[in-house]
């Protein structure tokens, strides 16, 4: 069921409702009417309200909203008009009974008019992208504090009015029947069309009320959610605008801010990644055995976490955002070796105790110098996971690691994935030293270290997703162009 026919359906409810209340008050309630009966009156009304939704599905584009209130209005009473005409040409009503109709007519119309316009608000509650502000959405008539006033008087007048006229005509009827109807009857009389139309009314009332404030629930909920959804990271989240005067225009700035901090978040983004980049290669141009290093060991360290957001462990930790982190972040990892003496850094052989002591202190420099940074920019995410990688990555498991011979879960994760990560890769490369090793030798290996070098679960993500380790060592080997290996 399509929303369009769903509004057409409410609105024939609406003019069924309005016919059997007529057609009751005429034939049943009024007492001022005697000289038609129920079925007369349900005739007349039901003839009066089909005319009027036939018209009203003609001359009413479905989807509008307080527009087409005042042609449905307008509706209503040219159907009261022709209903009190008709009274009064046939039955010889005189005006009063004609004014009552046309009264009552046009407050039910105004009534379901106004039901029918909140329900079209609610229903077909736009996304609309404004590329500027439409001066209709600042104008004080749009203003949702004034519309709620309009409505209230509105309402309030209506109901007074109504139930005044009510009270002052059965005042009239009573003092000219006096002695020609039972004086209990005609109390009873009275009070019951007072009681009918007062409940028709209020029912009308509070129905309007509440779609009012769920409207503006609507309305409120949507904002809401942007901004929460924004505060949470999802920058791409937009605000439906409708033209709900303050609230349009808070949706209307609201999406603008998201934009521009969209934007702003972006270019910062490129920029972080712009230093990583420059970083990494600084690193990797003074290592001549690094090669595509950079790139393989941070797919590496992505492939495991994946893997490890099954891990009921880490599952809450590794979210996307940190995945995405730990994958920027670990081209850092060998940022310290800038500080090596190039007599140590670039021996064409393997290192000397002394010389590998040296080495060793890379992991301090590269934290130091991130530490240093993170410091100037404050606290930041992306530096703090980076520096825990530069420190961490030669930690083992079993504590016989280095710098802080720290174990177990105290070294960081970020610095875990890393040295599984940054072992596979060496182990599969050509150094000066060694011949490159294969999968399987290098696997081999790597299971050896678990429980010692390596923590278990993240050996475990290794076995899960070997192939992606062989996959990705193949995409990028080391005969890949220095201009790859940076972008």
């Amino acid at each position: 069921m399509t929303m369009l026919t769903r509004t057409k359906q409410r609105a024939a409810l609406h003019y069924f409702i309005a016919t059997v209340v007529f057609a009751i008050y005429g034939g049943q309630v009024c007492p001022f009417i005697e000289s038609i009966s129920i079925w007369q009156s349900s005739a007349y009304s039901l003839v009066t309200f089909s005319l009027l939704f036939m018209a009203r599905t003609l001359l009413i584009q479905e989807g509008g909203a307080f527009k087409n209130a005042q042609r449905e209005v307008g509706l209503f009473l040219f159907g009261a008009v022709a209903l009190a005409s008709w009274y009064f040409s046939v039955y010889d009503f005189p005006i009063e009974s004609g004014l009552k109709v046309l009264f009552g007519i046009g407050s039910l119309g105004a009534l379901i008019s106004l039901d029918l316009a909140l329900q079209a608000q609610i229903k077909h509650y736009p996304l609309t992208e404004y590329t500027k502000l439409p001066e209709s959405m600042s104008h004080m008539g749009h203003s949702i504090a004034t519309q709620l006033a309009i409505l209230v008087i509105f309402i309030v007048l209506m109901l007074t009015t109504t139930l005044t006229m009510v009270m002052i005509k059965d005042i009239h009827w009573l003092s000219e029947s006096f002695g020609r109807v039972d004086e209990h009857m005609a109390k009873i009389s009275i009070i019951k069309e007072f009681v009918f139309v007062a409940l028709i009314l209020i029912t009308y009332t509070c129905t309007i009320m509440y779609h009012w404030l769920q409207l503006l629930r609507l309305l409120l909920g949507k904002q809401q959610s942007a901004l929460i959804a924004a505060a949470n990271g999802d920058l791409s989240v937009r605000v439906p605008v409708s033209q709900q005067g303050e609230l349009g225009i808070i949706a209307f700035y609201t999406n603008i801010m998201l934009s521009k901090l969209a934007q702003s978040k972006d270019e910062i983004t490129q920029t972080r990644d712009v230093a990583i980049v420059g970083l990494s290669a600084l690193a990797e141009a003074r290592d001549n055995e690094t090669g595509g290093h950079i790139l393989r060991t941070q797919e590496y360290v992505r492939a495991l976490a994946i893997q490890l957001q099954n891990h009921p462990k880490y599952r809450d930790y590794l979210t996307a955002e940190t995945v995405d982190l730990l994958y920027k972040s670990a081209p850092l990892h060998d940022i310290g070796k800038v500080g090596i003496p190039d007599a140590i850094l670039l021996k064409p052989g393997k290192l000397s105790d002394e010389e590998f002591v040296i080495m060793k202190t890379h992991a301090m420099i590269g934290a130091e110098s991130l530490a240093i940074a993170e410091k100037q920019m404050g606290s930041n995410s992306f530096l703090s996971i980076a520096r825990e990688i530069a420190l961490s990555h030669h930690e083992k498991w079993d504590g016989s690691g280095y710098p802080y011979q720290l174990s177990g879960d105290d070294i960081p994760l970020s610095g875990r994935l890393m040295a599984l990560a940054d072992v596979y890769d060496a182990l599969i490369s050509k150094r000066v030293y060694k011949p490159a090793f294969s999968h399987d030798k290098a696997k081999e290996i790597i299971l050896a270290g678990d429980g010692s070098h390596f923590d278990p679960a993240v050996v475990e993500a290794f076995i899960n997703c070997e192939q992606m380790f062989v996959s990705i060592a193949l995409t990028y080997n080391d005969e890949i162009k220095n201009d790859e290996v940076t972008n």
